[in-house]
């Protein structure tokens, strides 16, 4: 409501850092919740004792995460400022 608001009122700026930096946290924690089990040592978990965890502990697959939270974010902010699909 705010953002409408604002918008409404000729507002072209809209400072997101801390909202992205908290997504791309926020997608990393994520992870880490969901994995959690595979995390814990890099053999053996949930599969077995004697199955590698290497696809879940890559910081690729985190950091991976966290890059789709932010660009769900931007997307988000980009939507609140009616800012999709305007140059079709």
């Amino acid at each position: 409501a705010e953002i409408d608001t604002a918008a409404g009122a000729g507002v072209v700026k809209m400072n997101i850092d801390t909202d992205t930096q908290w997504a791309f946290w926020d997608g990393i924690r994520a992870y880490e919740a969901k994995y959690h089990d595979y995390l814990q040592g890099q053999i053996g978990g949930p599969d077995g004792d004697d199955k590698p965890n290497k696809k879940y502990y890559d910081p690729r697959m985190s950091l991976r995460a966290g890059e789709e939270a932010m660009a769900a974010r931007l997307i988000k902010a980009a939507e609140d400022l009616k800012c999709v699909n305007v140059l079709n």
